[in-house]
């Protein structure tokens, strides 16, 4: 009888490094790679294009690699995966794989590198791409023995899939792809030092269940961790409607409860809502679930709900009392803690009784009542770029998946879009990378093809990995984007008119109608093999969108020419508490006396 974990007689036989990196993605279960090849790279293309289980798909620039390879994973719950050459193949992933680490995205990177003896001769395309991402992924390794390979992919899965998710880099030598070893897969796994935490500490959450019971001005703080757990939204509802108090949802985490739940009191931080930004000030609790207390959601963190004791959940015990001290830490998985924590609360809310909410929700719900988030028309007659995206959300089907660059028109989607499910949004917080909509819903688009995928971008962000419209128009990948276009950088613009006395220093894109359009967005995307539509006026707005619902064989744009004068609202400018949260220019909430 074979020993357990040992290799049978058939997953033994000869091939090279390369094919055997293809074989142990296989064996790890990788549908869908996002690459393109190179010279160091290249033994690894010849054995992949025999491959029934791998569908590879060639994108025109690696970061779209990355980015597609984010998407994926965002979508799907699992890890995904995007292959580079060396040198400038390598570096150009350092930008995924640097939003990938800050957002905690499963991600496996696989890069070609020059042959073991020329590795650090200055050979040709070489990069240490190694040291260039070390402070970027969650672990990497540099293989130049092919008997190592399966080992490694194995290895990375469960890094990447793991505890905390994030990116890992396989770095493999030319050599070690041309080499030739007798494939085994690889037994039980041996990572010292890498421990996933247990079961919660049960004190810890008792204790916890304790200060939500004496809290009369509980908020819960929900963050991306809840995503990236795959907890089941059935269990983080049963816990929130437990308790009963308000929540936020950072954002990254939009999507983990219906946007109608009536707790639901939308994003905090500096483009927060105010009902958000209020509640997390006047709270005498937070119950931060996989949240890391970052600056944008904290303003100046000396003043960050300063009546407030906090419960902070994490797997990752570095993220704990990182920021903001915890008064009753909890080192755990989130699918672990939530249903421990509700099973606690329902036992500690039977045996005494709670402290009374009654007035603390009638507060925020008076919060929420006063300052809705809303938008005043700009005086010149474009369209608003807020109706736009209230325009889309209504029209499109309830499962879509919503992705976003970086911006103002970010800001506007998280706050006028409304979700139903998990995974139904998508986008770059930590990093904030221009350039990441196009491909990420490339990528979501092939993890789910079943869904609908809308991408909101502005004119500035799409503009840097456009290109990413061949690779879906020859993939029969058909995305939907819908151009935010207000001729700028406009969340760059906008900074400008508060705080640099309307001096517009470099922001005008020079695309809006008043000039030549450069690039025309329409004639751009027929270019490219999609279908491109404009639309100017609020009585077209319903009938382009549904144009554009209609096309399902392949990508659509739609190119919305909006005011440059819109701006997002409400906003804590940097460095300043959230108790100076301004709901227009100018303009700031009249919070009661207590």
């Amino acid at each position: 009888m074979a020993r357990a974990g040992a290799p049978s007689a058939d997953d033994r036989r000869l091939m090279t490094g390369a094919a055997a990196l293809v074989r142990a993605l296989e064996d790890v279960g990788v549908t869908d790679i996002f690459g393109m090849p190179g010279g160091a790279i290249l033994p690894f293309y010849d054995p992949l294009l025999a491959s029934e289980k791998i569908r590879h798909i060639l994108v025109r620039h690696e970061q779209g690699a990355g980015h597609a390879a984010e998407g994926y994973a965002l979508a799907t719950g699992r890890v995904g995966v995007c292959v580079a050459t060396s040198g400038p193949g390598a570096t150009n992933l350092i930008t995924a794989i640097g939003d990938a680490h800050m957002d905690s995205v499963p991600m496996l990177a696989i890069t070609g590198q020059v042959g073991a003896r020329a590795i650090g001769t200055d050979a040709f395309q070489e990069a240490d791409i190694v040291g260039a991402t070390m402070p970027f992924v969650k672990h990497s390794f540099l293989v130049t023995d092919p008997e190592e390979i399966p080992a490694r992919v194995a290895e990375a899965f469960h890094l990447a899939a793991t505890g905390r998710p994030g990116p890992v880099l396989i770095d493999v030598s030319k050599n070690a792809q041309e080499g030739l070893i007798e494939y085994q897969a690889p037994g039980r796994l041996d990572l010292p030092g890498y421990t996933l935490p247990g079961r919660p500490n049960q004190r810890r959450v008792q204790q916890a269940a304790e200060a939500i019971a004496s809290a009369e001005r509980p908020v819960l703080y929900l963050g991306g961790g809840l995503n990236r757990s795959g907890l089941p939204t059935e269990a983080l509802t049963e816990l929130v409607d437990l308790i009963g108090a308000p929540f936020t949802t950072t954002l990254t985490a939009l999507d983990v409860l219906p946007s109608a739940h009536p707790l639901n009191l939308g994003m905090p931080g500096m483009h927060g809502t105010v009902a958000a930004v209020g509640a997390l000030q006047r709270a005498d609790l937070i119950v931060c679930l996989g949240a890391r207390f970052d600056d944008r959601v904290t303003g100046k963190v000396d003043t960050f709900a300063r009546r407030a004791s906090v419960i902070h959940v994490d797997v990752d015990p570095a993220e704990i009392s990182k920021i903001r001290t915890a008064d009753i830490p909890i080192v755990g998985d989130l699918k672990d803690v939530v249903p421990a924590l509700s099973a606690a609360c329902r036992a500690q809310f039977s045996a005494e009784p709670r402290a009374d909410t009654d007035q603390w929700l009638t507060e925020v719900a008076h919060i929420r009542a006063t300052y809705p988030t809303t938008w005043t028309d700009t005086d010149d007659g474009l369209l608003q770029p807020q109706e736009v995206i209230n325009h889309l959300a209504a029209q499109a089907p309830e499962d879509t998946i919503w992705v976003t660059g970086v911006g103002q028109h970010q800001m506007w989607s998280a706050h006028y879009l409304r979700f139903n499910r998990s995974r139904s949004w998508l986008t770059s917080a930590g990093a904030g990378t221009m350039g990441y909509g196009v491909p990420a819903a490339m990528g979501a688009k092939v993890g789910a093809p079943e869904r609908t995928v809308w991408l909101i971008d502005g004119d500035g962000c799409f503009q840097m990995t456009n290109q990413e419209l061949a690779t879906a128009t020859l993939n029969n990948i058909p995305i939907k984007v819908a151009i935010i276009n207000n001729s700028s950088l406009g969340m760059v613009r906008q900074w400008q008119t508060l705080f640099y006395g309307q001096r517009y220093s470099n922001t005008d894109l020079h695309t809006g109608a008043d000039t030549a359009r450069v690039p025309d967005f329409v004639t751009l995307a027929q270019a490219y093999g999609a279908v491109g539509l404009r639309c100017e006026r609020l009585e077209d707005v319903d009938d382009v969108i549904a144009q554009a619902n209609a096309i399902n064989d392949r990508p659509v744009v739609i190119d919305f020419i909006v005011s440059a004068d819109s701006q997002v609202w409400p906003m804590v400018a940097a460095g300043v508490s959230n108790d100076e949260i301004q709901i227009a220019r100018g303009m700031s909430p009249t919070w009661e006396e207590e």
